[in-house]
């Protein structure tokens, strides 16, 4: 088999190391998951070597960086194809990723060696590393820009990628001043969480969804744009407003409770669309994938997008139930859900659909990476119904019954936490270890018989 032999542009091939840091750090982020478990049910577990607020910041900040990167390096294959042209820089998107690199080590390290951390929850990190952060973002857009404009094949998928990717960015620099007013400060922050998660990504990841839905189905191009720009519409229309059900607590006016749960009941829209879309290119698509792994993350995702972030989200967001549910481990059930069923699965879906193609082949051998999809699908619904009844019982006893908070977190929730959510964890790790041994070491599915005379 000829290394590469499904690259269509050499400039593809940088897509591979962003999806190779994405990956390891995705180990690592689940790797301190448990981490931050354990020292739930014992706080003095390596209290003085990692207290759980460094570990948490640890796993927060790891997702975010491994999505990051996954998305970059969908987003480099997905313009070289979709303009039929090469990365306008290839040092230059080595640069992007170093730097990015750079600053979430050096976040890390200051985490766990310095125990130093700053600014808005979920972004702690302390600087220079933020300037970094904002560097590398600013270097993927001039990247993927340059390419664009000199290509002059401008489309839908690209049109929208590219506008999330602005977003993106200006979003982002929005997290770098810090504000003395705490309700000033949080109603910022707010914007960041927010429409930079599940704004200015929902729609990086509606370019991606709408491009692996094209390749992988033949679908119509003008079928798909039209519900991607749908959705792109319903997320800035419903997503900017509905931040309001985020304003609840934090002393901003009283309107924000209606004003927030209108626009935040508005928000599954675009969700339940792309769900829709994408089984009904299931139901009527002409071929059949090839790639049935790629096929059930793609689908998956839409599900999970669905549920976790749109069902999940809106159960826990009407001010009636927020304020008692509010601080409780229901919110810990509705950020893993969303966040992977959104996000996580999409980028290793691109992963199951790229990384084959960058390494030469259609597809990897299907049983190994059937078992990553299911064994971190039954395990993440496993974390996700042990945060929600744990959320459920806290909301109950304290918020209802009265009861002391670290009582009911010490006799009844951890029991939830631990034991119930570690068993989700120890299917989820294996199938994530599947998935890395994937990417690392997988095979293609069929190995095509040499042609006579030549040797391989």
């Amino acid at each position: 088999m000829t290394p590469h032999a499904s690259v269509t542009h050499r400039s593809q091939r940088v897509a591979y190391p962003f999806f190779l840091a994405a990956a390891l750090l995705f180990v690592l982020q689940v790797v301190f998951g448990l981490l931050i478990a354990a020292q739930f049910v014992w706080p003095t577990f390596l209290m003085n070597t990692l207290p759980f607020n460094f570990g948490r910041a640890s796993h927060l900040n790891l997702m975010i960086f491994w999505l990051i990167l996954g998305l970059m390096g969908a987003s480099y294959y997905l313009v070289a194809d979709e303009t039929d042209s090469e990365i306008f820089s290839v040092p230059l998107a080595w640069a992007n990723l170093v730097v990015l690199l750079v600053a979430g080590v050096g976040t890390l390290a200051t985490y766990w060696f310095f125990h130093v951390a700053q600014g808005k929850p979920f972004t702690e990190a302390p600087m220079p590393w933020p300037l970094l952060i904002a560097l590398g973002v600013v270097l993927f857009l001039i990247n993927i820009g340059v390419t664009l404009f000199r290509a002059k094949k401008w489309n839908a998928i690209t049109f929208t990628l590219a506008f999330g990717m602005v977003g993106l960015t200006l979003l982002y620099l929005l997290d770098l001043p810090f504000y003395r007013n705490l309700t000033v400060d949080y109603y910022w922050w707010w914007w960041i969480i927010h429409l930079w998660v599940e704004g200015t990504w929902e729609i990086i990841a509606s370019a991606i969804m709408a491009y692996l839905l094209v390749k992988l189905t033949d679908a119509d191009r003008t079928r798909v744009a039209k519900w991607m720009y749908a959705e792109v519409a319903l997320v800035l229309f419903t997503g900017i407003v509905g931040i309001g059900h985020h304003y609840y607590w934090i002393g901003t006016p009283r309107y924000w409770l209606l004003w927030g749960a209108v626009f935040s009941a508005a928000e599954p829209l675009p969700l339940v669309l792309m769900v829709w879309d994408t089984f009904a290119n299931m139901k009527h698509r002409h071929p059949e994938p090839v790639n049935h792994v790629t096929w059930y993350w793609l689908g998956g995702s839409a599900v999970g997008h669905l549920v976790g972030a749109g069902i999940w989200g809106f159960a826990m967001t009407l001010p009636q139930i927020n304020k008692w549910t509010h601080g409780t481990q229901v919110t810990a059930s509705h950020g893993h859900f969303a966040f992977f069923g959104a996000f996580a699965m999409l980028v290793i879906a691109a992963m199951y659909y790229m990384v084959p193609r960058l390494r030469g082949m259609e597809r990897y051998g299907q049983r190994r990476a059937m078992w990553a999809f299911w064994l971190m699908c039954i395990g993440m619904l496993t974390m996700v119904l042990a945060f929600t009844v744990a959320g459920v019982v806290q909301t109950y006893l304290v918020r209802l019954l009265g009861m002391d908070f670290m009582t009911v977190r010490t006799e009844y929730v951890s029991f939830w936490i631990f034991w119930v959510w570690a068993a989700g964890l120890v299917l989820f790790l294996p199938g994530v270890l599947a998935f890395l041994w994937d990417f690392l070491a997988g095979k293609p599915a069929v190995q095509p018989a040499p042609a006579a005379g030549v040797v391989i």
